[in-house]
């Protein structure tokens, strides 16, 4: 779309004058135009483009009457996009032709020589048509994410404590308005539920929560994923597909670890955050989005604005309001509100008779430190439910980290509490920091967040 009213029309026809006159006549519509001879350039055009009409001749220069090569094509472009609006010209049209090319596809028929207004006319009734084709198909992928979303257990927040409370009044202070919010805390502490509450006292309830893990995002993906892409763009692009910002658009966009972007992606983002607009890569046209941006990360911010590797313009663009998530440790009052909550969750995902646990077990759970906070309780909850033979979770039916309690010992020769303490420290040497704390334990960054993800942290 080049304007308001315009769309983006190919033309084909071994006519030059045709294509010249109606190339003339469409432009003072505010239409951009493509016009080509030579139908075999069709397949290149498609790849490399996509259109919101396709005026294509029925008829050239190897056969002249029969339609035969209109048809040929036709079924190639609906092939390369189902979708596409495609609206047949010949000049010894009849009704037989007609009803069999709109049978195969083709969204109108219109004869040479046309009627102007009647040519503008069909065109703007398939722009729209094609607007609402697109429309659909953004609507759907909404309605994936919204429905992945809403299958996500735990969609609220649990507790009581003075601490978690104190987020409430603020989630209920800025819920109301689209003031940007950055959301920091350990890991596990549930910053996305904060995100979750504050999308759904928001004005914007009604529409997308798109969330984004930036720490799984290669650099290499970064535009596509958040800004989408053309087809043919890249080797992979066989389809049009819209970003996270557009299926956001009207919602809320909620940027999960954004301490993890490097220098070069922080810039693209902030371009995206100023202008309000995004370019899909592989297209020139840049697309208008509404959104409510919600950030979150366990890194130190400030402190990497001061060491250079967070740009201090893109913090100042995030966090009109910044929300702290205490640590389970300040919310020990919390966890058998918690522990109950995931006890009856997982008692029903396993088909498991366990209702209650003993209180010598209950003040186990909350003397320990848990490091992993929320997240590591939740899977210490699970593990217990599946093992246990009881009715009644009992002490031993929990096994936490020695080493990393509030009474922690080092004399533990057990490799997967050695390895999750090994991983929390570099966690802790680097503030939070994936990537580094990757390197300094020598591995990868996806083999990490598999250990953090299988030992709760």
């Amino acid at each position: 779309m080049t304007t308001q009213e315009g769309g983006k029309i190919l033309m084909i026809d071994d006519d030059e004058d045709v294509l010249l006159a109606a190339k003339m006549l469409l432009k003072k519509q505010n239409h951009h135009v493509i016009i080509e001879k030579n139908p075999n350039k069709i397949p290149f055009l498609l790849n490399n483009d996509t259109y919101d009409v396709i005026l294509l001749d029925m008829n050239f220069s190897k056969d002249i009457t029969s339609g035969k090569e209109g048809f040929h094509w036709l079924g190639q472009i609906l092939e390369r996009d189902p979708n596409a609006v495609v609206i047949l010209i010949t000049a010894f049209g009849d009704v037989e032709m007609a009803v069999r090319a709109l049978k195969q596809g083709a969204t109108d028929f219109i004869l040479k020589p046309w009627q102007n207004e009647k040519l503008v006319a069909t065109i703007s009734t398939a722009i729209r048509l094609k607007q609402s084709y697109n429309q659909v198909d953004k609507l759907k992928k909404a309605k994936e994410m919204l429905e992945e979303q809403i299958s996500k257990p735990f969609s609220d927040i649990i507790g009581q404590s003075t601490a978690i409370k104190d987020v409430f009044a603020v989630i209920d202070k800025v819920a109301k308005t689209d003031a940007n919010v950055l959301i920091l805390g350990e890991n596990g502490t549930g910053k996305e539920l904060i995100a979750r509450a504050i999308h759904q006292r928001s004005l914007r309830k009604d529409n997308s929560f798109v969330s984004v893990d930036m720490g799984a995002i290669t650099e290499t993906l970064f535009e596509s994923e958040l800004f989408g892409h053309k087809k043919g763009a890249f080797t992979d692009a066989r389809e049009d597909r819209p970003g996270r910002f557009e299926l956001a658009s009207g919602g809320t966009l909620f940027l999960d670890e954004i301490g993890n972007l490097s220098m070069a992606l922080q810039s693209k983002l902030l371009s995206a955050l100023q202008s309000r607009q995004v370019t899909r890569v592989g297209s020139n046209q840049p697309v208008a989005v509404d959104i409510r941006l919600i950030c979150a990360t366990n890194m130190p911010l400030q402190k990497m604005v001061q060491e250079g590797t967070f740009r201090q313009d893109l913090l100042y663009r995030i966090n009109t309001v910044e929300i702290q998530v205490p640590p389970l440790s300040d919310r020990v009052e919390d966890i058998p509100l918690l522990a109950n909550h995931y006890l009856n969750y997982y008692a029903k995902k396993y088909h498991k008779l366990v209702t209650n646990i003993a209180p010598e077990a209950m003040d186990k759970l909350k003397r320990y430190a848990w490091p992993g906070n929320i997240r590591e309780l939740q899977h210490s909850i699970e593990r217990a439910v599946i093992m246990t033979d009881s009715a009644t979770l009992q002490e031993t039916d929990f096994i936490l980290s020695r080493s990393l309690s509030s009474n922690p010992t080092n004399n533990t020769l057990n490799l997967d509490e050695v390895e999750k303490s090994a991983i929390a420290k570099a966690l802790q040497m680097h503030n939070g920091n994936i990537s580094k704390a990757a390197e300094e334990l020598g591995l990868t960054r996806a083999s990490l967040y598999r250990r953090m993800e299988k030992y709760g942290l």
